[in-house]
């Protein structure tokens, strides 16, 4: 069992891959470029809220290089605060509890406040959306550590929302490791992540043809929900062997909102899927 590790603040961190710094530069350049839309909402009756299932500690330690950056919720809050338009609420969430008290900890003492919640996401998601304003705008980041992490009920929750945008993790890595693993589990990972694959995806073809028609039937269940994924999805590789790592996949109901994931995606001029 790895030994926890602590920062100054005597709280944990999480342990992270070098690449954490590609995704966190997307996030806070997608909340840059929002923000005069962000402003309508937060001056209107609607608000704009942040979300964020996967929370984890706030604070996050780089393996092999001992460098601490903050974590999505503190990256989040601090780029809307210092753009001058802070969201209204900001919602996090964690199967940890100890994760999910040191990020709310985190961002008290950075001058924001949360609104916390402890369990699996598709039970969060539910409980978070109970509480929204149905008339507000709604940033929701969903950053989990494998495909099984997001059951895809927890997507047909927000799309419930009339204004939601959601940035979404998609681990490439899980999928191309485990492909026949996961294929063999009758209740699996790649059921939960995408229910209703095995109608449509032919196992006989080759397994780069195979995972990109379940990744092309996952896109095509969100858009099924009125929430039509973004045309590219940027695909992080690993700075030393170049390995496929995850996707990162922006899905919303309006076209602006793609056209600023368009301008900020790609940050390091690395691959792109097409959905």
């Amino acid at each position: 069992m790895t030994k926890p590790i602590f920062d100054e603040d005597g709280l944990p961190l999480d342990e992270v891959g070098p690449w954490v710094k590609d995704k966190h530069d997307r996030l806070r350049r997608y909340v840059n470029i929002s923000r005069a839309t962000r402003r309508k909402f937060v001056e209107g009756s609607g608000g704009a809220t942040y979300i964020d299932l996967y929370c984890g500690t706030g604070r996050a330690i780089i393996r092999d290089t001992d460098e601490k950056v903050d974590g999505s919720p503190l990256v989040a809050f601090k780029c809307a605060l210092e753009g001058h338009v802070p969201f209204s609420e900001i919602h996090i969430a964690d199967a940890s509890e100890e994760s999910c008290r040191a990020a709310e900890k985190r961002l008290g003492a950075a001058g924001g406040a949360a609104l916390a919640y402890v369990g699996e996401a598709d039970s969060t998601a539910v409980k978070i959306v109970s509480k929204l304003n149905p008339h507000g705008l709604h940033f929701i980041f969903l950053d989990p550590y494998n495909l099984q992490d997001l059951p895809f009920s927890v997507i047909e929750t927000f799309s419930q929302l009339k204004r939601v945008d959601l940035l979404i993790h998609v681990s490439a890595q899980d999928l191309q490791r485990n492909l026949d693993v996961y294929a063999m589990a009758s209740d699996g990972p790649l059921d939960k992540f995408a229910p209703g694959w095995r109608n449509v995806v032919d196992l006989k073809q080759s397994k780069s043809a195979t995972r990109a028609a379940y990744m092309a039937y996952w896109a095509s269940k969100i858009e099924a929900l009125g929430l039509p994924p973004a045309e590219r999805a940027e695909l992080v590789s690993g700075t030393t062997k170049n390995q496929r790592l995850y996707w990162l996949v922006l899905v919303s109901r309006h076209e602006l909102a793609k056209e600023f994931w368009d301008k900020v995606r790609n940050v390091s001029g690395q691959g792109e899927l097409s959905l």
